[in-house]
């Protein structure tokens, strides 16, 4: 049974964690692992959109591990050309996708170098146009997003609409577009199983009892490596301490992100969409040892928590195999190493960026997409030692200030938000 309801806003939140598996439900092995015409029974056919990041190389060892339950249909890269032909001579997609026609013959040439013949090569695809026709490919039922930034939204509302279950590793299509995501997946029957850390292990408590039971959830953050800095000291932090992250292994933008809190201020956004909760209902809580992901509270005051080992592939397992539960890469979580859980409240003084983002979220309109814009370019600007740390949230707070919010906005609108976001935080740097 799925049970629709609706948060405060109208917008419907589907349930689809109970009852336990049944054969004609949404939770059973048919739809877990699908048989589509043309895939090899007993074989998910897979597409992974970002397959050459962080996330993306991370999923492919999960699919090497479990090679007799998936099968690689397609795969997106960027830049990254020689790291993609190398996951093409291994997995043999059938189509890949890469940034522009200008890379085909480098790429060609790379595969050429791996010993692929001509009759071996897949179909090459373009853009973010490429990256949407590998996310609707007939025969795939899965899709991983791992692709980082807004160019994933027209990929990921495709493949809902096309009634494919979308693995999300990606923030910014909830976070700037989660009603338009929710509304798709309504329509078309498509599905949405998260794959951060925090969302994932949100998902996995809420089966504990149901929706309609849910009081709060309470995201947890490693704080980063810089929890313990006071304002003056965060002014002059480089952007290579920021990338030392002290638990977990991601690209650089959510890296600095975790060190600012505004990847948490997305989690809640996300948290937001995903489970139908006001926000006033998503708290946000330090915890060093990121061993509890997130807790689910419960009417009756009972919390149910999801730990394990800061290990990503065991989000990207459970994305995958959902609802089934196989042997992983990830060494068992040893309580007894870990020792002792601690817990600390947030300074939203010494890190804005959760305010911000909770402010942005209250109603819908396009100050998510701006919001998230400008971080983006923010992040570069830190990075490239442009900017300092502190300088990040102040010229989001600006940016956001300036902009006129659009409500319940369209693609286009939230488009056209992004693009003046990232100028207008640009100019803020650049004068």
């Amino acid at each position: 049974m799925i049970v629709n309801r609706e948060d405060e806003y109208g917008y419907a939140f589907r349930e689809f964690f109970l009852p336990l598996p049944r054969k004609g439900s949404i939770m059973n092995d048919e739809y877990a692992h699908g048989h589509a015409d043309g895939v090899e029974a007993g074989r998910t056919a897979i597409s992974i959109l970002g397959s050459t990041g962080s996330i993306g190389r991370q999923t492919l060892e999960v699919v090497s591990f479990l090679s007799d339950r998936f099968r690689v249909i397609g795969l997106s890269g960027r830049s990254n050309l020689r790291v993609l032909a190398s996951q093409v001579e291994k997995y043999r997609p059938r189509v890949v996708g890469i940034e522009s026609p200008d890379q085909t013959d480098d790429f060609i040439r790379l595969l050429k170098e791996k010993g692929l013949n001509p009759d071996e090569y897949p179909e090459l695809v373009y853009g973010n146009e490429g990256m949407t026709a590998i996310a609707t490919l007939p025969e795939v039922e899965q899709v991983m997003v791992a692709v980082v930034g807004i160019a994933a939204l027209v990929p990921v509302l495709s493949a809902l609409e096309a009634g494919k279950r979308v693995a999300l590793a990606n923030k910014e299509c909830l976070v700037t577009a989660g009603h338009l995501v929710m509304e798709a997946s309504k329509r078309s029957g498509g599905r949405i199983v998260p794959v951060d850390s925090e969302l994932s292990a949100i998902f996995q408590c809420w089966r504990a009892g149901s929706g309609r039971q849910v009081k709060r959830v309470i995201l947890t953050a490693s704080g980063g490596p810089f929890f313990d800095l006071d304002k003056e000291a965060l002014k002059n932090v480089t952007p290579a301490e920021a990338l030392r992250h002290p638990t977990w292994r991601m690209g650089k933008r959510i890296t600095v992100d975790s060190a600012t809190l505004m990847n948490k201020g997305f989690e809640v956004m996300e948290t937001r969409w995903l489970f139908g909760l006001s926000v006033d209902r998503i708290d946000v809580l330090i915890h060093p040892e990121s061993v509890i992901h997130s807790i689910v509270e419960f009417e009756d005051g009972s919390q149910v928590a999801q730990l394990g080992t800061p290990d990503m592939r065991l989000p990207i397992q459970y994305a995958l195999t959902y609802p089934d539960r196989y042997k992983s890469l990830v060494d068992p979580l040893d309580l007894a190493l870990v020792g002792r859980l601690t817990f600390k409240p947030v300074d939203l003084e010494r890190f804005p960026c959760l305010r911000i983002a909770y402010d942005a979220s209250k109603g819908i309109s396009t100050l998510p997409a701006v919001i998230n814009g400008a971080d983006e370019v923010l992040v570069d600007e830190f990075l490239s030692g442009r900017i300092g740390f502190t300088d990040i949230p102040r010229i989001i707070s600006m940016v956001a200030a300036e902009h006129k919010p659009k409500e319940e906005p369209s693609l286009e609108e939230i488009l056209r938000a992004d693009t003046w976001a990232r100028e207008r935080a640009l100019r803020a740097v650049t004068g």
